[in-house]
């Protein structure tokens, strides 16, 4: 709900804790117990007042004893000095210990302090120092300033004396922008965003001379400006980009937050008596600008004709953030009673705000440790820059106390997609606030609608907005042949749009039946299935309507893109009257959504055909947060990486990386899934230390950087005619964990004894069977006393090798150290029997002659099958499908020729076929795409052939080197000398390289190895 109190007091002179401190700690845990609340403590009271009685009884008695006025006075004035001393004492040491105890953290806030005072290119690395900008600025300087005067005299001043009759006798005496030009401090360029725009952050600093005089004749005053400061980050974006001069369509400026501004007037005290002028003040000159050019308001220079402006001056938002204000601990204690002699709690309540969006919870009376549990959404325009500002006050009758405040960019959220922790409150001696944050992404497709609404029913709050399941923006163009108003004149329309209970209001066209607003309005939708849009046109007086309209939302989900984009005819009105609105409906989803039904969509059209593991490699990252600082975080180090991975109930995890922040693991880990529905695997990035607990540095959400993993599902059959080509295939496998891909899975079915031999004392045994394949050991249930239990249990083992390995079975019973009955079954046995099972009764070795037991063995061998995608953690949660249609029907036929490990760096397309005449091998190397490049300017690669086991000269080839290309095209032919027979038993490995001459050697940009033997050479295939 909106704020609608006056401002709190704040206490003077207190800073806002600039937006690197709240990211650096807005994902730190405060892992500190919950204190117990504060109260009034009758003990406290009671030591009270025995103090003020013991104060009055050394007077009491000597006044009863008559002692002398003047041994009085000296026995106070020698209790007064020898207190003062211990009193100066105490201090001294209490500063010395304080002194020494806070250090590092005086140190710190020295230092922080010293680089608040340098400029935004020392502070910030990304940040560029552009000082040939600021020359260039000085020069052009004393034009800029002949064309703001040409604008404020034939511009500005017409227009203000149109718009009041008391200030039709203003005019600009004076206007002189002076000699100090305007300077950009620093630049910082996003490369991140939309490719189609250029994105840039000035940071702009201006203290100038500037004299401006304005006088009004009619009342005799002169007034002006003499000197103006202005500080602040201006977001300029260059879009959209087109191809033909001048490449820019249009540019649009706005502060992401509002700028510190400080205008030094002349004669304000006499321009604020004249009518018209005498409801102004500072700070509502201030909010005029604000209202210009701080987000969500944009200003927008178009370069071309033709420009949808509107949708430039409001494009659509980034996202929607959810913000959940549970509750918070330890807040300060502001309502003290009895003078302040006794203790007492507060009454808190929380502000919150993202740019003009604005929260008030509610108070929470007589506690320092609130429970709030309400719930906002705020629309998101701009990441990384727009800030979560909160504040804490508490209520109070006459004027609110101060309890702290923190911020949080939200750009955070966006790349961690849920933040769910505590936040320390700043300005206050203590406090801490607890917020989950959700990051909603905002979907063209009413695909994921039935998902959003059923999330939004377990959301709880006690707010009264319910969560939204999608936003709603309008884009109000213009009208056409509006209704006269009554008398024949022309009306002054404006419109007023109406979602449920929410109204918000177009500006005012003035004198006119065709009106143009160009204006946005965006609105939260509960159930756009059940929702209307009400449009009503009226006159600026709020009562003739001129026209109105209702659009159901059910419209826009049946539409392309969920929107509308046209005339609409207005009813009550005019025949021809009509309005021009583009309708925008987009659809919030979680990203944490997406990877489990994306993985549930793509293993279920997997699970119609196949069965098998999950191979997991994890390969590589790439540009890691550091986390090892040096000099108390003076110094930046880096990190000693490693990630673990749960999947299907085990935990896979990888050796740790010394000191570096790209990383390359190159380990695989398999994991038996047999049933793919409601699998998740989760990933986590650490930083090992050594003194201390590990720090955590993402889970798909690395704050920086991103993680390489290829997810290989392996299918499986019961048939054994490719176990030499898989064993041959994985002999030439090494990974740095030393693991070893499995050939086959094995499934026991165990079922049940029978005959199993008594115990000495005539008792039945309690049994228990222990399976073993190579190092895996399973165990069943242990049965109660019986001859023939039964366990009716499956398991199931990774064989690497079916032709070596050997499945032992122990019976055991209960306390005794030997077991009752063993028995070995060799997995080479299963490679003759029909389906590869075994299904039978087992007589067991060292038990009686009469006992046995009942199983099933059934091997599943690999398939030479693959399906690879690749996990990119970076901003957002990336998934790159190498699957489509013709991949099933080769995965069914059992034709796919290779997994492209490498191609999260890119894709190379290839053709391979043989010519029995010649008896060659023809390789045609056509082009590749989507190359990962370190550099703004492309990448200068080639690619490069080796035909494998043999790496010497003769077999390797190479393409040209196409410069400065991500999407080069070589279509280049090589041919090998080769035999049929021979080309079997080769693959041939496929690099491409960056051919960079600042690298002492040339790079591996990607590889892939593929074996000739599955690859229809005959018939040949042309593949990315």
């Amino acid at each position: 709900m909106q704020s609608d109190k006056s401002e709190p007091s704040e206490p003077k002179g207190t800073e806002c804790p600039s937006s690197s401190d709240a990211e650096k700690k807005a994902l730190s845990a405060v892992d500190t117990q919950a204190p117990k609340p504060k109260g009034i403590s009758a003990v406290a009271v009671l030591w009270t007042f025995g103090k003020c009685l013991g104060a009055l009884l050394p007077v009491y008695l000597a006044g009863y004893y008559r002692v002398s006025t003047s041994l009085l006075m000296f026995g106070m004035m020698v209790y007064t000095g020898w207190k003062h001393a211990r009193e100066a004492k105490e201090a001294r040491l209490k500063s010395a210990i304080q002194l020494l105890d806070n250090e590092q953290e005086y140190t710190s806030m020295k230092v922080s302090k010293i680089k608040r005072d340098l400029p935004a290119w020392v502070n910030f690395p990304d940040v560029e120092k552009v000082e040939w900008l600021n020359k260039v600025l000085q020069q052009v300087w004393p034009f800029v300033g002949q064309y703001l005067e040409k604008l404020l005299v034939e511009t500005i001043a017409p227009s203000i004396r149109a718009s009041s009759t008391h200030l039709q006798t203003l005019s600009f005496t004076k206007v002189d922008m002076g000699d100090k030009a305007m300077k950009v401090v620093g630049i910082k360029a996003h490369t991140e965003n939309d490719k189609g725009q250029v994105l840039l952050d000035l940071y702009i600093s201006y203290v100038g001379n500037v004299e401006i005089n304005v006088e009004v004749k009619r009342y005799f005053c002169k007034a002006g400006v003499k000197g103006i400061q202005l500080h602040g980050m201006m977001r300029v974006i260059l879009e959209p980009l087109i191809g033909d001069v001048p490449i820019v369509g249009a540019v649009t400026m706005f502060f992401i937050r509002r700028p510190k501004l400080d205008i030094n007037w002349t004669g304000l005290t006499n321009l604020l008596d004249i009518p018209g002028l005498n409801v102004m003040s500072d700070s509502m000159i201030m909010d005029a600008i604000a209202s210009f050019l701080v987000l969500p308001n944009r200003l927008v220079v178009p370069l071309v004709p033709g420009l949808h402006i509107a949708q430039l001056r409001s494009p659509l938002p980034r996202g929607v953030v959810r913000i959940h204000l549970v509750e918070a601990q330890n807040l300060a204690a502001k309502d003290t009673s009895v003078k302040g002699v006794m203790a007492g709690l507060s009454d808190p309540y929380a502000i919150l705000r993202v740019g003009p969006q604005t929260f008030t919870s509610q108070h929470i009376d007589n506690t320092d440790s609130p429970k709030w549990g309400e719930m906002y959404e705020v629309i998101v325009h701009e990441v990384p820059g727009q800030e979560l500002e909160v504040e804490v006050y508490d209520k109070d009758p006459d004027q609110d106390d101060f309890l702290g405040r923190t911020k949080l960019d939200l750009g955070i959220v966006k790349k961690s997609i849920v933040v769910d922790d505590w936040f320390p409150l700043k300005d206050t001696p203590s406090g801490r606030v607890h917020f989950k944050l959700e990051w909603l992404a905002l979907l063209p497709s009413a695909d994921r609608l039935e998902q959003s609404l059923k999330r939004n029913e377990s959301v709880i709050c006690k707010t009264s907005d319910p969560p939204s399941s999608a936003i709603l923006v309008v884009y109000l163009d213009k009208a056409e042949a509006l209704p006269m108003k009554k008398g024949n004149k022309e009306p002054n329309p404006m419109v007023q749009l109406s979602v449920q209970d929410v109204t918000r209001e177009s500006k005012t066209c003035y004198t006119t039946i065709n009106p143009e607003w160009e204006e946005a309005f965006t609105f939260f939708i509960q159930d756009p299935r059940k929702q209307d849009i009400d449009i009503q046109v009226k006159d600026a007086d709020r009562v003739q309507t001129l026209g109105s309209l209702t659009i159901p939302l059910s419209r826009l989900l049946s539409n392309a893109n969920l929107s509308l984009d046209q005339w609409f005819q207005l009813d009550n009105s005019g025949s021809a009257s009509r309005i021009y609105i583009n309708t925008v409906l987009r659809v919030n989803a979680s990203p944490t959504d997406l990877p489990s039904s994306y993985l549930f969509h793509l293993f279920e059209t997997l699970y119609i055909f196949c069965q098998g593991l999950l191979r997991i490699h994890l390969l590589a990252g790439q540009n890691l947060v550091p986390k090892d600082n040096l000099m108390g975080g003076m110094v930046k180090g880096k990190s000693d990486p490693y990630v673990k991975i749960n999947i299907g109930g085990e935990t896979f995890t990888s050796h740790v990386i010394k000191g570096n922040l790209n990383p390359t693991w190159n380990e695989m880990y398999e994991v038996i899934l047999t049933q793919l529905p409601g699998q998740e695997l989760h990933m986590e990035v650490f930083d090992k230390d050594m003194d201390m607990k590990d720090d955590f540095m993402g889970r798909y959400d690395v704050k920086s950087g991103r993680v390489h993993l290829v997810l290989e599902w392996v299918p499986t059959a019961s048939e054994s005619d490719r176990l030499d080509q898989v064993l041959q295939f994985h002999s030439r496998q090494s990974y740095q964990n030393k693991a070893v891909p499995s050939a086959g899975l094995l499934f026991v079915y165990i079922e049940q004894a029978d005959g199993l031999p008594v115990k000495k004392s005539g008792k039945d045994p309690k049994v228990g069977a222990e399976l073993t394949l190579e190092e895996t050991s399973r165990k069943t249930t242990v049965c109660d006393r019986s001859r023939s239990p039964q366990w009716n249990e499956e398991f199931n083992f990774l064989v690497r090798d079916p032709t070596e390995e050997m499945l032992i079975i122990k019976v055991n019973v209960l306390g005794w150290d030997q077991p009752m009955g063993s028995l070995v079954v060799t997995v080479k046995e299963l490679l003759a029997e029909p389906q590869l099972v075994l299904d039978q009764w087992f007589h067991l070795d060292g038990a009686s002659p009469e006992s046995q037991i009942l199983l099933r063995a059934e091997l599943k061998v690999r398939r030479q099958t693959h399906l690879s995608m690749i996990f990119l953690c970076h901003s957002e949660f990336v998934f790159k499908q190498i699957l489509n249609s013709k991949m099933v029907d080769m995965i069914s036929a059992e034709t796919l020729p290779c997994a492209a490990y490498g191609s999260g760096n890119g894709q190379v397309k290839l053709s391979l076929s043989y010519a029995a005449q010649q008896r060659k091998l023809i390789v045609v190397v056509h082009a590749c795409r989507c190359l990962l490049s370190q550099s703004k300017d492309g990448v200068d690669s080639y690619v490069s052939l080796m035909l494998l086991p043999d790496k010497s000269k003769a077999t390797k080839r190479k393409t040209a080197v196409k410069k400065r290309d991500l999407k080069p095209e070589y279509n280049e032919k090589f041919e090998y000398d080769l035999p049929m027979e021979e080309a079997k038993f080769r693959r041939l490995s496929v690099s491409v390289k960056n051919n960079s001459a600042s690298f002492r050697s040339r790079d591996v940009i990607g590889q892939v190895q593929i074996e000739l033997a599955e690859v229809d050479l005959i018939s040949g295939v042309t593949e990315w």
